[in-house]
């Protein structure tokens, strides 16, 4: 961007931008302003011929393809604003006290003004966001759910297998509810092994998507984001600490779950009839 203040009518493009239109640094575009003059055929518009002097990328489609900058002084020039301007755009420390700061802003200048924050911007888009956030949670649980069931069977099966030894354990004077306890601690047990291999295992993979994506693609010379259809055009990957934890939680709350029935049916074991065959 300081390239723009070195010359006049230099513009900075986005390269997806410049692409569409064949033109690299050095090129030059014709800028139309729709706020013409009035001449004696009718109103004109203004025309200004600028030099591509940069090119930039952000990794957003919708930016890279569709915005250009150009000096202050050189838009005002083209809109015949003199010293004026048609909006300002600040930026403050935390990016989320925007809403707040914004609706501050918005009742000091009052409806003269409008107030826009970069989360009403691209509402639509967050929107999106937290609805796949929730679905993923969903979906995840029911991977949870559906590794859960096996530790049912797995459980299951051991307590049809252990049948004998329970009732000698109950002949012995072992109460049900001490019975029913082994199980619960067998079952949280291989609950804990899994949910603590699964969170290293996701932790591991999510500290390395930004290399393991682009190594995938180059090796298989595919792309998993075009930047057309997604916006953007790498995996974005960000560890948050109250996601890992809500996951385990729920991950060791169903490994729980799993184990009352498996413990139950243990607990219930009738020493008589378990003793009858052996």
């Amino acid at each position: 961007l300081d390239a723009l203040h070195t010359r006049d009518w230099g513009i900075v493009l986005g390269r997806a931008l410049a692409r569409q239109l064949g033109v690299g640094v050095g090129g030059k575009v014709t800028l139309i302003s729709p706020q013409g003059g009035v001449t004696p055929l009718g109103v004109t518009p203004r025309l200004r011929q600028f030099t591509v002097v940069g090119l930039f990328s952000v990794g957003i489609y919708a930016y890279d393809s569709g915005m250009a900058y150009i000096s202050l002084k050189d838009a005002q020039r083209l809109y015949g604003l003199d010293q004026g301007v048609t909006g300002l755009r600040m930026q403050i420390k935390d990016p989320f006290a925007a809403p707040a700061f914004a609706k501050d802003l918005q009742t000091r200048l009052g409806p003269a003004f409008y107030v826009q924050d970069w989360t009403q911007t691209h509402e639509n888009f967050f929107k999106a966001l937290g609805m796949e956030k929730i679905v993923m949670f969903v979906i995840l649980s029911l991977i949870i759910a559906v590794a859960a069931f096996n530790i049912v069977a797995t459980l299951v099966m051991v307590v049809t297998d252990k049948e004998a030894d329970i009732a000698i354990l109950r002949t012995l004077g072992v109460r049900p509810r001490s019975i029913q306890f082994i199980f619960m601690i067998q079952g949280a047990v291989i609950g804990l092994f899994g949910t603590a291999l699964g969170v290293a295992g996701g932790v591991l993979l999510a500290l390395n998507i930004p290399t393991l994506v682009p190594a995938i693609e180059h090796f298989f010379h595919v792309q998993f984001l075009s930047p057309e259809v997604y916006s953007i055009s790498q995996l974005p990957s960000r560890l948050e600490a109250r996601d890992v934890i809500h996951v385990a939680l729920a991950a060791l709350l169903m490994s729980w779950l799993a184990t009352l029935y498996p413990s139950w049916r243990a607990a219930r074991v009738d020493p008589a009839e378990a003793l009858r065959y052996e």
